[in-house]
């Protein structure tokens, strides 16, 4: 009696071991995208300069707006100095592989709107938009 249940459990598994699934793998590299690194920071002195100025981040492609986010208001005079650098960075969503802008806009109380623009282009897989605000 117990070689017939071996007999039986050894049958089993080996039709099961058989007709068990196996993974196939792909050789195809998923796409990772694009990465922009967005850097905003001053050079210059505007330690007097109490005005409030808002940032935001965007990225385009030809047809249309792929990111678009804003900053906290801040005085001008808290903008960091290059040594503390505000530094941002974003996997480009929906990408369809075309030429990119990317950059700052940036709205002052009272004074208006202003912006600054890189380009990323196809194929760049990375990209640093290094802003000094002026």
């Amino acid at each position: 009696m117990k070689i017939y249940s071996t007999l039986i459990i050894l049958a089993l598994t080996a039709i099961l071991i058989g007709t068990s699934c196996t993974k196939e793998t792909s050789s195809i590299i998923p796409n990772s995208g694009r990465t922009i690194k967005f850097i905003l920071y001053t050079k210059q002195d505007f330690s007097n300069d109490n005005h409030n100025i808002t940032f935001s981040l965007f990225i385009r492609n030809h047809t249309r707006d792929l990111f678009d986010s804003a900053l906290s208001s801040m005085k001008i005079k808290d903008i960091p100095d290059s040594m503390h650098k505000l530094i941002f960075e974003k996997k480009v969503p929906n990408d369809d592989g075309s030429d990119l802008a990317a950059g700052f806009n940036y709205t002052i109380e009272n004074v208006g709107i202003s912006w600054y623009i890189d380009t990323c282009a196809a194929g760049q897989t990375f990209k640093v938009v290094d802003f000094s605000f002026q």
